[in-house]
C-alpha cells in the first residue's frame, strides 16, 4: 500500500474558462509550491510509517497525492487543521517521512528553525552555569529497571537492542528514551564530596520512543532535544534549579517564539515517571489543543537512591544528592507552525525565521536586468552586514508573483521588491508577512543603508511583537473560567480550555479524561486570590487548574 499526503494538483481545480483575474485570485489563496519541492515521499508497504494522524485523515477523505503534478495547494486551516499542518510541512520543505516507520527526516529549512532554538538556549544554559556534554544512546536495560516508576512509565515506548555484531547480547540494551538512568550511573562515579556539587550538565541528543500514532515534529519515533541534568546538596537547591529552568523556557517561548505559554505545575497523574514534581509550559495551538512545549522535573532523591548517588557533606555524613532534569525538543518547531501559521502557510517570528528578509528583483526588459540585480545585491549586502538573515531570489526561472507566493508560504517575515522604477528613485517596496495584501505593503523606502537598515529592523521588531499579541488574544479568548463539572464539560465540548478550582482526587481527574478527553494541563503559577470551591466536589480548593484536550 502506498501512503501519501493530500496535495491535489492546482490544475485539477482550475477550468479553462477561468479568467486570468480568477486564476491570480486563486493563486493568492492557495499559494503555489515549486516543482522541485516534492511533498512527503510516498513509501512502500514494507517501510510505510506508523498509523499517522494525517494518514488516518487522508483515508477518510479519500484524497491522494498526484505525484506527477508540480502544482500543489495547502488545505485551508479552518477546513481541516491537521491536513493544513501536514501540507505546510511538505510545501515549506520542513520535513519528510523517513524510510523507517514513524521516523522523520528534518530538511534544512526545518533544521534551521531548530538551530535558532539551540542558539538561544545554549547561551542561556551557559549563563546559568551548565556545561554541554554527551552520553551514549545505548543504555543497559538493568538501569531502566532500577527506578520502579520510571520503568513502568517508559516500558511501552522502549526500543530494545538484543543482537550486536551478529551475536545475542548478554544484556539487552535500551535505545535512549531519556537519560536519567545513565546520567545517575556516571554521577555516582563523579560525585564524592559536597565540593563536587552542584553538578550541572546539558546534552543535545536524539531520543527514541516507540510511538504508535505519529505526527511530524509533534510526535515521532525519534526526535531531537536537549536534556539538562543537575545534582545538588539540598532539596531547596534542586527546587530552585527546576523553577529556574522552566523560567528560561517560558522566556524563550515569549521572547523568541512569540508563543504565550502558561507555566505551572503538573498534577500528580501527569507528573514525569520518577519525579517528585513536574513543571511545564503549555501552549495553545491554532486548533485550541494544548501542546506541552517544555518540562522541568524535580526528581528529589528517587534516582540517587536507586543508583546510590551519594556525597559526603560538610559534617562528614553520607547523603543522597537531590536532582533535576529538564528538556525542550523539536516538538517546539511544530508548536511554532501551529501557533502562527495561516491559510497561506508558515508565518514565522523573525527571531526564529531561517530567512528574515527575502529580496525579489523585478524586471521585464533585458536592459533592465543588470541595474535591478545590482541594486538588489547592494540591498542584500547592506542588510547582511547589519546582521540580518537575507535571501536574494535572483533566479529568472520563476515569475515575481510566483516568488511572492512561495516565500509567503515559507513564512519569511519581510519581502523587499525592487524594480526599474525603484532603482531610478533609489527606493524599495516592503511587504509584511503578518499583514496580507495592500495593508502590509509600503512603497518608497529609501535604499540609503542607514535608513533601510533602521526601517527593516523596526518592522521585524513590530512583527515579532504583533505575532505575540495576536497569540495572546487568541489564547485568552479561548480560556473559560468554570465553577462546576457541567461548565467544564461544556467548555471542552466547544474546543475551549477550562480553568477552575481543583482539589479533587486522582480518580476524579482520570474520570474527566475518560468522559471529556481533557486532562489537567497544569496548575498555573499565577493564581487568583480568595477562597475557592472545587469544581468537582465543592470542597475548599487552594488552586485553579487548566483543563484541555492536548497533543
Amino acid at each position: 500500500m502506498v501512503s501519501s499526503l493530500r496535495l491535489p494538483a492546482l490544475t485539477s481545480l482550475i477550468s479553462p474558462s477561468f479568467t486570468r483575474r480568477s486564476t491570480v485570485s486563486l493563486r493568492r489563496r492557495l499559494h503555489l509550491r515549486p516543482p522541485l519541492a516534492a511533498g512527503f515521499s510516498a513509501q512502500s508497504a514494507a517501510s510505510s510509517p506508523t498509523e499517522t494522524e494525517d494518514r488516518v485523515d487522508s483515508k477518510k477523505s479519500g484524497r491522494v497525492q498526484d505525484r506527477g503534478s508540480t502544482d500543489r495547494v495547502i488545505t485551508p486551516r479552518s477546513q481541516d487543521f491537521n491536513a493544513w499542518y501536514i501540507d505546510v510541512i511538505a510545501n515549506a520543505e520542513l520535513a519528510d517521512y523517513g524510510p523507517v516507520r514513524g521516523t522523520m527526516v528534518i530538511r534544512p529549512y526545518g533544521y534551521a528553525m531548530w538551530e535558532a532554538i539551540q542558539d538561544y538556549l545554549n547561551v542561556k544554559f551557559k549563563e546559568t552555569g551548565h556545561s554541554n556534554m554527551y552520553f551514549p544512546q545505548f543504555i543497559p536495560y538493568s538501569f531502566i529497571e532500577k527506578e520502579a516508576s520510571h520503568v513502568e512509565g517508559f516500558s511501552p515506548e522502549l526500543a530494545l537492542v538484543t543482537i550486536g555484531g551478529g551475536k545475542e547480547l548478554e544484556e539487552k540494551l535500551v535505545v535512549r528514551p531519556t537519560s536519567e538512568t545513565i546520567v545517575n550511573h556516571m554521577f555516582t562515579q563523579w560525585i564524592h564530596s559536597y565540593r563536587d556539587l552542584p553538578l550541572m550538565i546539558n546534552q543535545w541528543a536524539n531520543v527514541t520512543r516507540w510511538e504508535m500514532r505519529t505526527k511530524p515534529f509533534v510526535r515521532t519515533l525519534e526526535f531531537l532535544w536537549q536534556e539538562g541534568h543537575t545534582a545538588h546538596a539540598t532539596l531547596e537547591e534542586a527546587e530552585k534549579e527546576a523553577l529556574q529552568m522552566i523560567d528560561v523556557y517560558t522566556k524563550f517561548a515569549y521572547e523568541q517564539a512569540a508563543i504565550p505559554v502558561i507555566a505551572g505545575r503538573k498534577s500528580k497523574v501527569e507528573t514525569f515517571a520518577g519525579a517528585d514534581k513536574t513543571y511545564t509550559i503549555e501552549a495553545m495551538m491554532g486548533d485550541r489543543k494544548a501542546l506541552q512545549a517544555g518540562t522541568s522535573h524535580n526528581l528529589g532523591q528517587n534516582f540517587s537512591r536507586a543508583f546510590g548517588t551519594q556525597f559526603t557533606d560538610e559534617n562528614g555524613l553520607r547523603q543522597h544528592v537531590w536532582q533535576t532534569s529538564w528538556a525542550i525538543s523539536t516538538r517546539f518547531v511544530g508548536g511554532i507552525i501551529m501557533t502562527h501559521g495561516d491559510d497561506a502557510g508558515l508565518m514565522l517570528p523573525p527571531r526564529i525565521a531561517p530567512i528574515q528578509v527575502v529580496i525579489v528583483p523585478i524586471w521585464k526588459k533585458v536592459d533592465e536586468k543588470t541595474g535591478v540585480l545590482d541594486a538588489a545585491s547592494s540591498v542584500a549586502e547592506t542588510l547582511k552586514n547589519a546582521g540580518l538573515k537575507v535571501k536574494l531570489d535572483d533566479t529568472d526561472q520563476r515569475t515575481p508573483g510566483w516568488k511572492f507566493n512561495f516565500w509567503e508560504m515559507k513564512g519569511v517575515p519581510l519581502r523587499i521588491e525592487i524594480g526599474p522604477r525603484d532603482v531610478s528613485s533609489g527606493s524599495v517596496v516592503i511587504s509584511r508577512r503578518d499583514i496580507p495584501g495592500k495593508q502590509g505593503k509600503v512603497f518608497g523606502i529609501s535604499m540609503e543603508p542607514s535608513i533601510l537598515e533602521a526601517y527593516v529592523k523596526d518592522r521585524l521588531d513590530e512583527i515579532q511583537s504583533s505575532l505575540l499579541q495576536r497569540a495572546i488574544s487568541f489564547r485568552d479568548s479561548n480560556i473559560v473560567d468554570v465553577s462546576s463539572y457541567e461548565e467544564l464539560k461544556e467548555a471542552i465540548s466547544l474546543g475551549k480550555w477550562a480553568r477552575g478550582p481543583w482539589s479533587a482526587s486522582d480518580a476524579d481527574e482520570l474520570r474527566i479524561k475518560e468522559e471529556t478527553g481533557a486532562t489537567i494541563r497544569c496548575f498555573p503559577f499565577e493564581q487568583p486570590q480568595g477562597t475557592k470551591a472545587c469544581l468537582m466536589t465543592g470542597k475548599p480548593a487552594d488552586e485553579v487548574a487548566i483543563f484541555a484536550k492536548s497533543y
